[in-house]
């Protein structure tokens, strides 16, 4: 009788790591800061509006880690992700 393997986190490709991620021998918090001083446009501009508490009185971070993931801003308070898609998907 032949049993099923169960997937392991070492045959599973990060999603964060991945080649398409750009990735390659970087931690998530070396990515995370990399993406911090190489914003985009739309991210640049929207940063404006978030930071220092100005949008709601809420404090977001942006380029943070979460889980296997880097999300472009986050408010911990509410639970809020935001996610930016821009010119760099295409």
């Amino acid at each position: 009788m032949l049993r099923k393997q169960k997937p392991t986190t070492s045959t599973l490709p990060s999603p964060a790591c991945g080649r398409g991620a750009g990735g390659e021998g970087a931690s998530l918090l070396e990515r995370a800061k990399s993406l911090r001083t190489h914003q985009t446009d739309a991210e640049l501009r929207l940063w404006f509006h978030l930071r220092a508490h100005r949008f709601m009185g809420k404090k977001f971070k942006r380029q943070k880690p979460v889980g296997h993931y880097i999300v472009d801003f986050i408010c911990f308070d509410p639970r809020l992700i935001v996610e930016i898609d821009g010119g760099q998907h295409a």
